[in-house]
């Protein structure tokens, strides 16, 4: 046994048998040292090692501590949370986009809706006439929060869902990754620990890499495990969570009203904050539109953030975040980084907004996408092979695709971008760089015989490869 291991085992031992309580902190590297007769690097690998395990966690500047109830924990928990201390994705999504760039046929991996679905005549005319004559966007009353009658409108709609919302709640931000950036800069320091799920927007891993947090993720591929999720609320000091539960992305699915109800209670009971990343939240395919986690929250530890990029195109650029009680924090921090939004843009949202014809096209737009959605789903399942699954549900328009696991998706990318065309791998989406079998598709285009074409020849791909395997 390697003497880091030796280390690993004596303090897991002692963590079993409760000799050494939750939140008990360890001896210092150095002291650890002289008392074992180890180097200072053997026992900070062994107390690395156990930090991965779930079973001491660290603090910036103080050392390592045990974690809370870890003797307690069922070992069916402990293997559900994985640790990453160190993030790094940039360049992997780096080199991700500047594909769909570089690429003609890249509609399969956009993250956008079709721009035929979204177009809107009567949004283009608002913005060309504020444009034209609008004098008003050279002033400064659109700096933080933003402009007043847009956010008025978002205020309203909060409430219309049972949520009392004024429009001091809101700031606007320049779409929703902006105002998810900046709840995390505000909740967060360098070392702290995000609950992320398992398969999540690849934007969360990218934040966490930027502001050097610790990531955790639970179980989450097509629902919320609450007993892995609580598992992890109790063995770290969690300072916020990033979950997606409406439409999700990538996979698709949205989390039951039941399973929301208790996300909120966990939060309070633990005391812990959540990043609530509501981007898809007019895109159901039902008649009542699903309520966020902040509908069940009494005192104010979530921070809901959305946009309007999805429902009206990658050039609206327009994102809020319900901030409450942090409103001025995330107002500061604004005015520190990207300071103002888009002030024209404001102004024609909030007119466009403000009438009937905004209802409308979410109407049109939810209707057409449920149409493309299910017309990609049976096409696709007609044309791969049986061994492929595929993931419906019945919002958003991405779909989740499982291969044969011994075929690697991250492979099957690489091969397709060859021939012009773009999907989304796993990889994105998850921390593990070994070999994954999952890819999303934007299934919100009209299905062709290009489409047609495409998937053909993805099935061939996957059955040569099944063949060789």
């Amino acid at each position: 046994m390697l003497k880091s291991e030796q280390v690993v085992h004596n303090i897991a031992v002692l963590i079993e048998n409760g000799t050494l309580q939750s939140h008990t902190k360890l001896p210092s590297l150095r002291a650890y040292a002289q008392q074992t007769g180890f180097s200072v690097v053997t026992i900070f690998s062994a107390y690395q090692r156990l930090e991965a395990l779930g079973l001491v966690y660290a603090k910036e500047k103080s050392g390592f501590f045990v974690a809370a109830q870890a003797s307690m924990a069922k070992q069916t928990d402990v293997q559900a949370v994985e640790v990453t201390s160190k993030v790094q994705v940039n360049s992997r999504v780096f080199q991700y986009l500047k594909a769909l760039t570089q690429y003609t046929h890249a509609s399969l991996g956009s993250a956008f809706p079709d721009p035929d679905v979204l177009g809107n005549s009567r949004l283009m005319n608002t913005i060309a006439r504020n444009a034209k004559y609008r004098k008003s966007y050279y002033s400064g009353d659109a700096m933080p929060p933003g402009n007043a009658t847009l956010r008025q409108f978002i205020a309203h709609k909060y409430t219309l869902q049972g949520i009392p919302t004024q429009a001091d709640d809101i700031v606007i931000t320049s779409g929703a990754l902006d105002a998810l950036n900046l709840s995390l800069q505000v909740l967060t320091t360098p070392g702290d620990y995000i609950l992320l799920q398992s398969t999540v927007f690849y934007g969360a891993w990218q934040l966490a890499e930027k502001f050097g947090l610790k990531v955790i993720t639970f179980p989450s591929d097509h629902e919320i495990n609450l007993d892995a999720f609580e598992a992890a609320l109790k063995k770290y000091p969690i300072k916020v969570c990033w979950l997606m539960l409406n439409s999700h992305n990538p996979i698709g699915f949205t989390v039951s009203q039941t399973v929301k109800a208790k996300i909120a209670q966990l939060l309070a009971t633990y005391q812990v904050y959540l990043v609530e990343d509501d981007v898809y939240q007019e895109l159901y395919f039902g008649l009542e539109k699903p309520l966020p986690v902040q509908y069940y929250d009494q005192d104010q530890w979530v921070l809901h953030c959305s946009s309007f990029s999805k429902v009206l195109g990658a050039g609206a650029r327009i994102g809020w975040v319900r901030a409450g009680q942090f409103s001025d924090k995330i107002q500061h921090q604004q005015l520190m980084s990207s300071l103002s939004v888009n002030p024209m843009l404001q102004y024609a949202l909030a007119e466009f907004t403000a009438t009937l014809h905004y209802e409308k096209h979410l109407r049109q737009i939810r209707s057409q996408l449920a149409k493309r959605k299910q017309s990609f789903y049976q096409n696709i399942k007609a044309i791969l092979p049986e061994s492929c699954h595929i993931f419906y549900y019945s919002s958003g328009y991405f779909l989740w695709i499982e291969l044969p696991k011994h075929i690697d998706s991250t492979a099957l990318y690489e091969t397709l971008l060859m021939h012009d065309i773009v999907i989304t791998p796993s990889i994105l989406f998850q921390k593990h760089t070994a070999k994954q079998s999952h890819f999303r598709v934007n299934c919100s285009y009209e299905w062709n015989d290009r489409y047609s074409q495409i998937f053909e020849f993805i099935s061939k791909i996957i059955k040569e490869w099944n063949s060789v395997s």
